[in-house]
């Protein structure tokens, strides 16, 4: 295996040498087209003549170095910003379907551009996915002047827009919209009973920020649709109960990996006396037995201050990969009712689901697609293989300056800290910055108070004071500052030296600029790397080191060198393996997030298809390509949501349960998609049948009145949220389990009804 990848990463370095030589000759060609001496007519002129080109069919590829030329010269007029050449190869390499990896503070939203300019050209539309909604409203409005210069609109779609403004933006030439939103969009679009209420039009090309963040962590992320949330038939409180006279050990274990607990023999005897029924492995306990294992899941492996926080009497997810709290997001809601009797808060079931996509299946419907991102090469092969994207690294404008220090590696958690207190009171000393980059909320307020304990003043940016984080941020550069985040400094986030003032840049520069600090690794070096971004932006200098023990959770989940862990000592670690071993724990465990992602996919890959399919008949409906009469239309439109709609509770419901396939020795993923198959197959019969009934009580009436009264319209409310399931792959799926926690399963499913097993 490992020669392969070296045999991969040879070639790879020979292609992207060669591929940088042909993007340096085509800059030199576009630096040759010197507009300089054009006035503002001629340019515009020229943009006009290249968009009759472009949609007359001429490929965009002969136009490119026309189109850019044009471009660098009506940024200076309008931004004054001038494109450097390194800005010119991202924006080929964007052209050509590539994902680039450019560092922070190099110009990524001047790169993209160029290609959603020449994109644009055709008249059919260009998306650039940002990170959230105040980067879509800043992009669009800084470039705007420049578009708008050259005869072509742009937009930024915001959420919470009314349907007329948003529609208006995405008719724009290029928009600026998050891929959420975007998303949302497009699933209140595959409902719409008028084509009046559908705010996209076809998908063209796509640029996307932050790619690695949308295409890899949150890919898997299911976005819904769904009715309004109604009142929950059963709020969880009673099983939190049970959960809580429950011990550890005795009643309950956790598997190899930490990331699923279950009930041992003892512990489902003690629940099925607490909650006062007979054998929780029947099937007619099962809806007892989910409710009883989303209460384990959700008092001893969610914790507050970590995964979620409880703000203003609600609960709101955290986003392990951003450290923000996490808009719209909503776990499944056995697990929602869960963790809501938990913290003793009400809730509300979900609403009946309309309509669902994952972020790569909402992606996947643009037929071009490009991105950007400051960290890719790490998780290239995986680029690859997953949607055909191949990196190119984006050479800087500036040398790289910063000085990423190995790790410091302390034996124990009070050793660390005590070694963090030194290093950060003697930078702050100094008057230089630092920003510290912890593992939780939690972590950030502890530290906080510490620092402050020990006379060092700080900020702290953490989930649960987002609202100062623009504040926060613009301080974090200056002279003394000492900044304690969670990873929401970690991504899209641009410090200045001296927060922009010259001279105190100056003095920063001179002191070694920002210092960057993490007190722990993630399972992907992606995060890490991206932190260190922070520091050394366009030629800065700067520096980074990660400061960690081997009790740090990741650590010690593979129980790295026990023995050496025993020594306790306040001193770092002088052991030439330890950095070793931490890359391959990260490689592992990159590699198994990989895996699962492509099991998650081949679970949602078929519903997908299906979803597709019965889309484009609906679409054929809705835009009056299928003749027909008005109340037919609406009829056979309310029935394929309807059948849509019920089709997805089934397939939720089979996946649930599908696990128990392996009993029998069939596959899973094979049973679930026979299943699947089976229920679509019959759908169409379905509408036909409702259909001709539904037309038969309206006696051939078009009147919308009569729609109305028999109940032929959308729902009255709906909502939109992100199906979290990254806690609840294991808790559905204990094909992930390890063999003991498998066999321990089974034996109490199959062999207890027989045998009438009890404890010892």
């Amino acid at each position: 295996m490992k020669a392969a990848v070296k045999l991969w990463q040879h070639w790879n370095e020979g292609e992207a040498r060669q591929r940088l030589d042909r993007y340096r000759a085509t800059v030199a060609r576009i630096r040759q087209r010197d507009r300089q001496a054009w006035d503002d007519q001629r340019l515009q002129a020229e943009s006009l003549r290249l968009q009759e080109q472009a949609r007359s069919g001429v490929p965009l590829g002969e136009l490119l170095v026309d189109a850019y030329a044009l471009v660098s010269e009506a940024a200076k007029r309008t931004l004054g910003l001038s494109p450097y050449d390194v800005q010119l190869i991202a924006a080929i390499a964007l052209h050509e379907g590539y994902l680039i990896e450019q560092h922070t503070g190099e110009g990524k939203t001047l790169s993209a551009v160029m290609p959603a300019y020449l994109h644009a050209l055709t008249g059919k539309g260009v998306h650039v996915l940002t990170f959230n909604d105040y980067l879509a409203h800043r992009d669009a409005h800084w470039m705007g002047p420049l578009y708008t210069f050259l005869g072509l609109s742009a937009s930024a779609v915001q959420a919470g827009m009314k349907l007329s403004d948003k529609r208006q933006a995405y008719a724009s030439d290029i928009t600026y919209v998050t891929a959420k939103e975007a998303g949302f969009d497009y699933l209140r679009d595959t409902i719409a009973l008028d084509p009046a209420d559908v705010v996209h039009r076809p998908f063209h090309y796509v640029i996307v920020d932050e790619a690695d963040s949308l295409l890899l962590d949150e890919a898997r992320v299911p976005l819904v649709i769904a009715s309004e949330p109604g009142a929950s038939g059963e709020d969880g409180s009673r099983f939190a109960t049970v959960v809580r006279q429950l011990q550890a050990d005795e009643h309950y274990d956790f598997d190899e990996s930490g990331r699923n607990v279950y009930l041992n023999e003892a512990g489902a005897t003690r629940a099925e006396a607490l909650l006062g029924c007979d054998n929780l492995y029947e099937n007619r306990h099962s809806h007892v037995l989910m409710a009883l294992n989303c209460a384990l899941h959700a008092e001893l492996l969610l914790h507050r201050d970590v995964d979620y926080i409880v703000r203003d009497g609600s609960i709101e997810l955290i986003d392990e990969y951003t450290g923000r709290v996490a808009d719209n997001r909503h776990l499944p809601d056995g697990l929602q009712a869960a963790l809501a009797a938990k913290e003793g808060l009400p809730f509300k079931a979900g609403g009946k689901i309309l309509g669902t996509i994952t972020l790569q299946h909402f992606l996947s419907l643009y037929p071009s697609l490009c991105g950007m991102t400051a960290t890719a090469q790490a998780s290239a092969m995986e680029f690859e293989a997953i949607y055909n994207l191949d990196v190119v690294k984006i050479p800087p404008n500036r040398p790289n300056l910063r000085i990423d220090h190995p790790h410091q590696v302390y034996t124990h958690k009070e050793a660390k800290l005590k070694a963090l207190l030194r290093e950060i009171s003697a930078a702050h000393a100094k008057g230089r910055p630092v920003l510290i980059g912890t593992s939780s909320v939690g972590e950030s307020d502890s530290l906080a108070e510490a620092l402050t304990a020990a006379g060092v003043p700080c900020h702290v940016l953490n989930a649960r004071n987002d609202a100062k984080e623009a504040e926060i941020i613009a301080k974090a550069g200056e002279l003394g500052a000492v900044t304690v985040s969670t990873n929401m400094a970690g991504r899209g986030v641009d410090i200045r030296l001296g927060a922009g003032d010259p001279v105190q840049a100056e003095r920063v520069a001179s002191l070694g600029g920002l210092y960057v600090i993490g007190t722990h690794l993630h399972q992907s070096v992606r995060i890490d790397d991206q932190l260190r971004g922070r520091s050394g932006r366009q030629g800065d200098p700067g520096s980074s080191i990660f400061m960690i023990s081997l009790e740090d959770e990741l650590l010690l989940k593979f129980d790295i060198d026990p023995a050496i862990r025993e020594l306790r000592q306040d001193e770092p670690l002088d052991e030439s393996l330890l950095p070793g071993k931490i890359a391959h724990i990260q490689r592992i465990l990159m590699g198994q997030n990989f895996e699962l992602r492509q099991e998650l996919n081949s679970y949602s890959d078929m519903l997908e298809d299906q979803r597709r399919m019965l889309y484009e008949e609906r679409l054929r409906i809705l835009t009056g390509e299928t003749p027909m009469s008005p109340s037919e239309q609406r009829v056979r439109l309310f029935y394929i949501d309807a059948c849509w709609a019920d089709h997805l509770a089934y397939a939720a419901y089979v996946r649930e349960a599908i696990h128990l396939t392996s009993l029998v020795h069939r596959s899973p993923i094979d049973e679930y998609h026979a299943q699947i198959i089976e229920a679509f197959e019959q759908i169409p019969a379905k509408i036909e049948q409702a259909t001709a009934d539904m037309l038969a009580r309206l006696g051939g009436s078009d009147d919308p009145a009569s729609w109305e009264a028999l109940g032929l319209h959308s729902p009255p409310s709906t909502w939109t949220y992100l199906m979290t399931d990254q806690y609840t792959s294991y808790l559905q799926n204990p094909l992930k389990w390890g063999p003991l926690t498998l066999a321990a399963y089974y034996l109490r499913k199959l062999v207890r009804p027989v045998f009438g097993w009890k404890p010892f």
